[in-house]
């Protein structure tokens, strides 16, 4: 099993409680990380430091051991003469200090953008399998 700064690879495929798939590596390389390093969420790093090579597991994580809550101070607005022309609802955007966030109202005369991650606030189940350590 692996350990605090083992290398480690996996296959794995991540859904929501819905059972909507939100990524996969089917069809990839496997996901290289190093187990305790912070490459990954916690929930992920925590599940596949349990694992033997070949073996697989299906684990739920909570918001906190994924992506976190939301963050409302993260969600904010601002005016729409200081935003680029033609902003509609969904457009990802680039803050000023280069955080990405999301247009989630376009108002006539504010705009209001999420800067949490996607999947924040979500619990999430991923199907995760360890090909290699080392």
């Amino acid at each position: 099993m692996p350990s605090d700064g083992d290398r480690v690879s996996v296959h794995y495929k991540g859904a929501l409680d819905d059972g909507t798939q939100f990524d996969s590596s089917e069809g990839r390389d496997p996901l290289t990380f190093v187990i305790g390093g912070g490459q990954v969420i916690a929930g992920f790093d925590t599940a596949a430091r349990g694992l033997e090579v070949g073996q697989t597991v299906t684990v739920r994580m909570e918001a906190a051991e994924a992506y976190g809550e939301k963050n409302e101070q993260l969600i904010f607005e601002v005016p729409i003469n200081t935003a680029p022309e033609g902003l509609v609802l969904g457009d990802r955007v680039e803050l000023m200090n280069g955080a990405p966030a999301v247009v989630t109202k376009v108002g006539k005369r504010i705009v209001t953008v999420d800067a949490n991650h996607a999947l924040a606030g979500q619990a999430l189940t991923f199907e995760i399998q360890l090909v290699t350590v080392g």
